[in-house]
């Protein structure tokens, strides 16, 4: 199977078979404040990611591109709406560009349309520091965002099966590019222990791409002829792992991703420790099923909607509703606590 008819089929079986929703933020409680002492006016949604300036922590996450025409129109819509809307941008992987030149043009259109935006780059842990460097040049970017995907290819049928060496190749695209590296988790969280080695080769931006959003496993499993179904509930929570990269290593800027669909997952993800949160999968299926339109409607109302709740709580920057006193409680307290984590420093903050 060629890789641009591989790519759409990603989408339409994403479309399918939905989000998981399993992403553990029913398990995080604000603490209410009644004498919040504030005005919606004041409300400032700018963040930062390592050494970028985002005008919101909301943005539109690692989708597609290089599937032919039909992963070029879907970008083309995404980044009208992150130019109308004024949010940061992903676009799938890249390496079909790489390989494949008629394949840039999905990809190109990001730049074309917003070329003034924050775009961010996208390519697999198998990738050198020369297929960075064109992935970077090809839209203009802004960061390089590296996914790790080992279970999806495991269960992938024409998958990589060999992952030596990742961490080296990483470290070496961390030395080399001239803009920030964010080393991303497509689904399937990320832990301490992968933090703490990530920040030991100079990565700085993680996106811990929990468990409880699009679920890749399942989706490269519709594609078997035999079913790996071992792998579909494997992963750590979005919550949990915001929580493991946040508290293992404070200085790292986290995206919080990961079945996030609402202005309260958004703050949520924020309060736990991440400075910015991404869409993927609910974005994907408003534009497909509902328009641009829908799209740029949706965005602003989630601006509108994290500005009310940012009022609600007293936190008049991102950074104060980083410090707010929030309660975890049920699997998500439960494995916190089993992996050695006192959860106690966000309830009496």
């Amino acid at each position: 199977m060629s890789r641009a008819k591989r790519k759409m089929e990603h989408i339409e079986h994403a479309l399918v078979t939905g989000q998981e929703r399993a992403h553990g933020f029913e398990d995080i409680m604000f603490v209410h404040q009644s004498l919040p002492d504030l005005s919606t006016t004041q409300i400032d949604l700018r963040t930062t990611l390592g050494e970028l300036s985002l005008s919101s922590p909301i943005f539109i996450n690692a989708m597609t591109g290089g599937g032919g025409e039909g992963t070029l129109k879907i970008n083309e819509g995404l980044a009208t709406a992150a130019k109308e809307c004024n949010i940061a941008m992903a676009v799938g992987s890249q390496m079909a560009a790489i390989k494949d030149l008629n394949e840039r043009p999905s990809f190109e259109i990001v730049r074309k349309v917003n070329p003034n935006g924050v775009i961010f780059a996208n390519l697999g842990s198998e990738a050198t520091v020369e297929d960075a460097k064109r992935a970077i040049d090809m839209i203009e970017a802004n960061g390089l965002q590296i996914h790790l995907n080992v279970i999806q290819e495991l269960v992938m049928p024409e998958g990589d099966r060999d992952f030596a060496d990742a961490l080296k190749r990483i470290e070496q695209i961390v030395q080399q590019v001239e803009v920030p590296v964010i080393v991303k988790e497509v689904g399937f969280g990320m832990s301490k222990e992968t933090a703490l080695q990530l920040a030991s080769i100079g990565v700085t931006i993680v996106d811990v791409g929990g468990f409880g959003g699009t679920n890749f496993a399942r989706i490269e499993n519709e594609r078997r002829a035999k079913m790996l179904a071992y792998f579909n509930d494997w992963g750590i929570t979005t919550t949990a792992s915001i929580v493991e990269v946040s508290q293992t290593v404070p200085l790292m800027s986290i995206i919080g991703s990961g079945g996030i669909q609402t202005a309260l997952d958004v703050a949520k993800a924020l309060a736990l420790g991440a400075s910015a949160a991404g869409f993927a999968g609910y974005f994907l299926k408003i534009l497909i099923h509902e328009g641009i339109k829908s799209l740029i409607e949706e965005i602003q109302k989630l601006h509108s909607d994290l500005t009310f709740i940012m009022t609600a709580l007293g936190a008049k920057t991102i950074e104060k509703l980083q410090q707010v006193p929030l309660v975890i409680r049920g699997e998500t307290h439960h494995w916190l606590t089993e992996r050695g984590f006192d959860t106690k420093v966000y309830s009496c903050r």
